[in-house]
């Protein structure tokens, strides 16, 4: 083989390589203004849903390759909204969310894996670590996924133990006023 020859099979080879590693999943674009992270809790057992107006969600997902896929998600606590001024400031005190001293509570995801029996392409078992007012654990949710015209949607639901994070100090341990039990959903389009 001559050194031309060797130059341009080399070339071919390291296009052939380029190609083929540019046809991986490119990091996702959110839609903020169509995405969003709400609460559901109950007080005095009625349901209150609550709404984070501010959060970083990052994404690289190919439906063809789950298991590469990464995804985490910052989101800022002060921004936490349940519609009244006064009880959005209640909530970032100390005994809440402590806003002050934990200003995000984050997300990031360790697996991402095709569930069994559901069609291709369509619903996923994510796992990873949530961080709250400095505690980190870890979880585990089912993701919908599907498309929308050029958008991916992804959609899920995390239940978690607001104890655990110790939101709700204090006297407000008493889970007979605001309970224990809190659903995290979140709807995020990406391109």
């Amino acid at each position: 083989m001559t050194l031309q020859k060797f130059t341009l099979a080399t070339a071919a080879g390291l296009l052939a390589l380029g190609a083929s590693s540019s046809s991986m999943a490119a990091p996702l674009k959110a839609d903020l203004a169509k995405s969003s992270v709400t609460i559901v809790f109950k007080q005095m057992n009625v349901p209150v849903e609550a709404k984070f107006k501010k959060f970083s969600p990052a994404i690289d997902f190919d439906a063809a390759q789950p298991a590469a896929a990464k995804a985490s998600v910052d989101i800022d606590i002060a921004s936490f909204d349940l519609g009244d001024p006064e009880y959005n400031k209640e909530v970032l005190k100390k005994e809440w969310f402590n806003a002050a001293q934990f200003a995000k509570a984050s997300f990031v995801a360790s697996a991402i894996k095709a569930s069994a029996g559901a069609p291709a392409g369509s619903k996923y078992d994510v796992s990873g670590k949530l961080t709250i007012k400095g505690k980190t654990t870890d979880v585990s949710f089912p993701l919908n996924v599907k498309k929308d015209g050029g958008a991916q949607v992804f959609d899920g639901v995390l239940p978690i133990k607001r104890l655990t994070y110790n939101i709700g100090e204090g006297e407000w341990k008493d889970t007979s006023m605001v309970a224990d039990e809190i659903t995290i959903k979140f709807h995020l389009v990406a391109n």
